[in-house]
């Protein structure tokens, strides 16, 4: 805008310029020198509107010279200005540059300062580092030295050559209330609850008893293959001299004894007195993890399956059992027949001209204060032609174990032929010149399920089914019989527990358990028509629960009680029962310093006896079910087991 000003401005005075110069032009220098001398005159209106026009021009001149030097003024202002523009933005730039020269310095020093800063916290974090491995090696220094001061002073094994030596011991305070007599220690005779017609069936008693404190040991060593050798004992044993009148002199006992050796792929043999293979295991069939009953009882509990007896077993395992296990095993134990029982409601129609064992012989380092001959063979040496034969497979899961086995069994007896004579009332046998050999087959089947559903509660049913396999019960029932002919008739049995066991708490447990016996009631016919055997249906039971009569051979003034009287209540046991309830409370329990427990039991024994001539007055009581002895039972226990 301001140059279209300027522009105008200019043309407007070259346009007067031109005029005015025309004008002179055509003035003469005569002309012009008498208007100098001549006087004024009056102006006509021509002269007077050329002199306004030239006024005005003259203004304008004036004017346009202002404008332009106004203009020449802004000019050089806006020149001035552009050029501080340009010094300003030139200064800017410079600045510009400079703040980015300063802000990379700014960066670059940040950056060194923060390098400087890393540098000091990675120092700082290395020191404390230093500072904190400094600690742990101190700490860890002191807990090796604190180790080896425990290993020292006070090692959890010991060592000896290539060998490690684990003491196993608890030493307890016990005791057991009766409500009848059976004049045991802390173990149960099942099978002698007496009745009412023992004085025993009418007194309580009350015994205490240390003499199951246990010592052991257990050494192992190896590489490839783990050596292992297991040794425990108590004071249960009974010698010919032992008595508790004045300082309890009971022997040392031998519980097990065995070697071993494991090789890494599962395989394990072992040979040695061991518990057998017939008893639950807890982990496959490993020796040391047997799941026995929480029974203060050294007898256990009826319906428990298990002997403790030298043995040899083979045994293999497949896959982890962390997973899922499988083992198989095999074993040949010692066999025995115990508790043999004959009868019959006339004596002598039992054959006597037979035997399958006898007493021990002093030189043979067997026992000779025993029972032999009769109809009762309790404690005899069996003269046995081959050993227990025992198979079971086991399998594992994370909270379950199974068990299915087989025991096979043989029963040999040396006899005469014989015939039978006389009369019913007083038969007579006859017999021939040359002993002969019988041997009958027995055994059964057994098996365990144990599951654990929750950590706290854990659930098993055990049994056992077959012939000849009362000694493998708890309650030691009848392994065999007689035939008329002398031969031996293994006795059917039957064998069961269950057992429920919580743990509301790490130190306490709480647990039930139900178990029972049976023995078959087997009988045959003699020639006469008589009938002998275990359980004949014409025995005399008519004095069972008869009070003890006065002086007599079994009951007088001796100061002593008798026995169950064989003329008046002679039926052997049908069926055993025990239910039992108790519970374990751990005071301490330290893998340091070991463990203290206090323990109690509630046990309610019931034994059933055959049928027989059962006579109440006048009127015979029929059926299966004959006489029947009780017994209630308290049992205590305070133990401490070494850690």
């Amino acid at each position: 805008m301001k140059k279209q000003i300027t522009v105008a401005m200019v043309a407007m005075l070259v346009f007067g310029t031109l005029s005015l110069h025309a004008q002179s032009s055509t003035a003469t220098p005569a002309a012009t020198t008498a208007k100098k001398k001549a006087k004024p005159v009056r102006e006509t209106a021509e002269q007077r509107a050329i002199r306004e026009l030239q006024e005005k021009m003259a203004a304008q001149q004036a004017e346009i010279d202002e404008l332009k030097q106004e203009n020449a003024a802004k000019d050089a202002a806006l020149s001035a200005a552009q050029s501080t523009a340009a010094s300003a933005q030139s200064a800017a730039a410079s600045a510009t540059s400079q703040a980015a020269a300063a802000a990379s310095q700014a960066q670059s020093a940040d950056a060194a300062t923060q390098s400087q800063a890393d540098a000091v916290t990675g120092l700082k974090s290395t020191v404390s580092d230093l500072q904190t491995a400094n600690a742990n090696l101190v700490t860890t220094i002191n807990t090796t030295k604190s180790d080896l001061n425990d290993s020292i002073n006070s090692p959890a094994v010991l060592h000896y050559k290539g060998v490690t030596i684990m003491p196993v011991a608890f030493f307890a305070a016990e005791g057991v209330w009766r409500q009848h007599s059976v004049n045991s220690d802390i173990n149960t005779p099942f099978n002698n609850i007496p009745l009412g017609s023992a004085p025993e069936g009418h007194v309580s008693e009350l015994n205490y008893s240390g003499r199951q404190s246990r010592l052991g040991v257990l050494v192992s060593g190896g590489e490839s293959l783990k050596l292992a050798g297991y040794f425990e004992g108590d004071f249960l044993g009974t010698g010919t001299s032992s008595n508790n009148n004045q300082s309890n002199s009971y022997v040392f006992r031998q519980r097990q004894f065995w070697g071993q050796v494991a090789s890494a792929g599962g395989f394990t043999m072992t040979g040695g007195q061991m518990w057998s293979l017939v008893t639950e295991d807890g982990t496959g069939t490993n020796n040391r993890t047997e799941k026995l009953p929480n029974t203060i009882d050294a007898q256990y509990m009826v319906g428990f399956n298990w002997t403790r007896q030298p043995g040899f077993r083979l045994q293999q395992r497949f896959g982890d059992p962390k997973t899922g296990a499988f083992t198989l095993a095999m074993s040949l134990e010692q066999a025995q027949i115990t508790n043999f029982t004959v009868a019959s409601s006339v004596t002598a129609a039992i054959p006597t001209q037979y035997f399958f064992g006898g007493l021990g012989q002093n030189g043979g380092l067997y026992n000779a204060a025993a029972t032999n001959g009769g109809t009762s063979d309790i404690t005899a040496y069996a003269n046995n032609t081959a050993p227990d034969v025992v198979i079971k497979g086991a399998y594992d899961l994370p909270h379950a174990h199974f068990e299915l086995g087989g025991l096979a069994r043989f029963l040999r007896n040396e006899y005469f032929t014989s015939t039978e004579g006389g009369t019913a009332s007083a038969p007579v046998y006859t017999y021939g010149t040359t002993y002969l050999t019988h041997i009958a087959s027995a055994g059964g089947v057994f098996g365990s399920i144990r599951v654990s559903p929750s950590p706290f509660v854990d659930l098993a049913v055990q049994a056992m089914a077959g012939t000849g396999v009362g000694r493998y019960g708890s309650a030691q029932l009848a392994d065999a019989t007689l035939r008329p002919d002398g031969t031996l008739e293994p006795i059917r049995n039957y064998h069961g527990l269950l057992s429920i066991e919580t743990h509301p708490t790490k130190k306490l447990d709480i647990f039930a358990y139900y178990g029972g016996e049976y023995a078959q009631r087997t009988v045959y016919t003699t020639a006469l028509g008589n009938t002998i055997g275990y359980g004949p249906n014409n025995l005399n039971v008519s004095g069972c629960y008869n009070l003890p009569a006065g002086p007599s051979s079994s009951v007088g003034n001796t100061g002593f009680g008798g026995t169950l009287s064989a003329t008046s209540c002679s039926a052997p046991t049908r069926y055993i029962q025990e239910p039992m309830v108790g519970f374990i409370y751990r005071v301490v329990s330290s893998p340091k310093f070991g463990r203290l427990q206090y323990w109690a039991t509630y046990n309610y024994m019931q034994r059933n006896l055959w049928s027989g001539n059962n006579v109440s007055g006048s009127n015979p009581v029929t059926g299966p079910t004959g006489p029947r002895a009780a017994d209630p039972m308290v049992f205590v226990s305070m133990r401490y087991y070494m850690p």
